[in-house]
């Protein structure tokens, strides 16, 4: 499998989470394995290198800002550029799955 579609899906829904609010990253993490049931458990190391290409590419601008806890946190916010790029890549996303279920399709249904 294309390296490039793990990349395309972890980015993807990071967006996707960001879309809705702006979030700090242990936030992230925690929302994303609630709402996959547990499926997605991404660790810090791997969000936040993310999280900074995206950053590097203006799809989210990072603000720190004081928590009700009183501690300092850093919320990832989408921009426009983020949200055309998110849209990219679930097209992206599309073109994929369609593929993956034309295979498996073609297999189980001979």
């Amino acid at each position: 499998m294309d390296k490039r579609y793990t990349a395309l899906g972890t980015s993807m829904l990071v967006l996707k989470l960001l879309e809705k609010e702006p979030m700090y990253g242990y936030q992230i993490i925690k929302t994303l394995e609630q709402q996959s049931s547990q499926v997605f458990r991404l660790q810090e190391g791997t969000l936040y290198p993310i999280l900074h290409g995206l950053e590097q590419q203006g799809a989210v601008i990072s603000q720190t800002a004081s928590a009700p806890s009183g501690r300092i946190r850093k919320y990832y916010h989408i921009t426009p550029s983020g949200r055309k790029l998110l849209q990219e890549k679930l097209q992206e996303w599309e073109t994929y799955q369609t593929a993956v279920n034309q295979v498996i399709g073609g297999v189980l249904f001979e």
